[in-house]
């Protein structure tokens, strides 16, 4: 896995007098090797990442990240933005530069009449849930309530939701930032609309974004959870799925897995740490209608094991919190997929039984239904017509285990890659190159170089999926 680094050695360079005007300029923290907290502030959700920058900056408000913004162009430091720290490929963190913490810049203010919420960049999708759940309204994102709200909406957004809602990016009416040059400006459909189109999928590569307005949506409750079968009849579920998840109702998400059973409640012993394939489901529509839309599902094969019941929004976004708590191994690797053949079945269900570890698995999470309705270039997003978001992880608790997981990653993805639409969901990705991200970005990527060169020409925010000005 390659790394990040600055051009210039700067930060071994700085005097203390520096040091020390620099941090007299924020009321958050400023944190470096050495304090007793470092080891801990730098510290990210993938246990794989082990960065150790110089400065961590655990800002309060936009005041300190305009102060931070300035400091690194002016010192040439590496900079990173961290909002929850979820990054797959640890991109929130970097070696020997400086990293802008939002995760104490939390508050969100909900207008349920006009049924919106501003949501600041160190919340969690979890504090959204709280915040929103309470007047009855939701917005789409993710399916683990400890992400942070900045990088998965950047990336674009994939949820429980996606099919009745959209993705975030098409929930997201407007956003404050930071620019490189330390300008403080909204991003809208009306105001920058230029730099509005880019961050919705183009990542952090254009600014720091400090808060968010979301359109939320009437929704309470769903009747959710997952459905699981053995894996002798992964492919039969796979060939119906694949047909199925195109055609079912906008009101019907489910993503496809291959999981091993936790060996803990509400599972049945006898199905503890097997290996099986199943949906999570999550329907939105009436009451009335789910249980005969689901008896339909069951009919194609019955499940060895169903957990569905009519559940919060926030429990169902926190279904999978206890069995992936910070600080686990993570290894990374996904594609778009247009089509599910029946070779790629083949290749999926060889793979999905050999998972090699409890927590390692595969997810389709499909883009079809509301998300397709927004054309490839109405946002950076550009994998519209795609039926599918795959991602592949290994996943364990024991570093010793990174070259089994990481090895069984790679290989499951270069025997579906070549079925694959080409680029990936960037929040799914490793740090994979430029050609990765230019193949990731496709029509959209000469555009998104055009406003990363008007509004960060020297590429200062580059600690990510990085779009390179062609200024620099």
């Amino acid at each position: 896995m390659s790394t990040i680094t600055p051009a210039v050695d700067t930060a071994a360079m700085m005097n203390s007098d520096k040091i020390a005007a620099f941090k007299a300029t924020l009321r958050g923290e400023l944190i470096e090797p050495g304090d007793p907290q470092y080891d801990t502030a730098r510290k990210v959700y993938n246990g794989m990442i082990d960065c150790h920058p110089r400065f961590i900056a655990r800002c309060v408000d936009e005041a300190d990240v305009i102060n931070c913004v300035h400091f690194c162009r002016d010192n040439q430091l590496l900079t990173a933005i961290r909002s929850g720290g979820h990054n797959g490929g640890g991109l929130g963190v970097c070696d020997d530069g400086l990293v802008i913490d939002l995760s104490r810049m939390k508050g969100i203010s909900v207008d349920p009449d006009a049924r919106t919420a501003w949501v600041a960049a160190g919340c969690t999708l979890g504090d959204i849930d709280h915040a929103t759940h309470a007047f009855g309204l939701a917005t789409p994102s993710g399916i683990i309530s400890t992400t942070g709200v900045g990088g998965i909406t950047l990336g674009g957004g994939l949820g429980h939701l996606t099919r009745r809602y959209g993705l975030a990016i098409d929930n997201l009416l407007a956003a404050n930032m930071v620019l490189a040059d330390g300008r403080f400006v909204k991003a809208s459909a009306t105001e920058n609309a230029d730099l509005f189109w880019a961050i919705r999928g183009g990542g952090g590569n254009f600014g720091v974004v400090t808060s968010f307005l979301f359109r939320l949506h009437p929704i309470s409750q769903v009747y959710g959870g997952p459905m699981l079968w053995e894996m002798e009849h992964a492919t039969k579920i796979l060939q119906w799925y694949r047909s199925f998840i195109c055609i079912a109702p906008e009101e019907l998400n489910g993503f496809f897995a291959f999981l091993t059973v936790p060996p803990a409640p509400p599972f049945p012993e006898h199905l503890h740490n097997k290996k099986m394939c199943g949906v999570v489901w999550a329907y939105t529509g009436e009451a009335e209608k789910a249980e005969a839309l689901l008896g339909n599902i069951r009919s194609q094969e019955p499940p060895a094991l169903e957990l569905l019941h009519y559940i919060p929004v926030p429990a169902l976004n926190s279904m999978f919190d206890a069995l992936y708590p910070p600080g686990l191994q993570w290894y990374w690797k996904a594609d778009f997929v247009n089509e599910l053949s029946d070779e790629a079945i083949a290749e999926h269900v060889k793979f999905g039984a050999q998972l090699p570890s409890m927590h390692s698995t595969m997810h389709l999470y499909p883009v079809n239904g509301a998300a397709r309705r927004v054309d490839n270039t109405d946002t950076a997003w550009s994998y519209r017509q795609a039926n599918w978001a795959e991602v592949i992880v290994g996943v364990d608790p024991d570093p010793g285990h990174n070259d089994v997981i990481t090895a069984w990653t790679k290989a499951y993805w270069e025997a579906l890659h070549p079925y694959s639409a080409g680029g990936a969901y960037v929040n799914f990705m490793m740090n994979e190159g430029e050609e990765r991200v230019k193949a990731t970005y496709g029509e959209n990527y000469e555009r998104l170089v055009a406003v990363k060169n008007k509004y960060d020409p020297g590429n200062l925010f580059r600690v990510n999926q990085n779009i390179r000005p062609t200024v620099v």
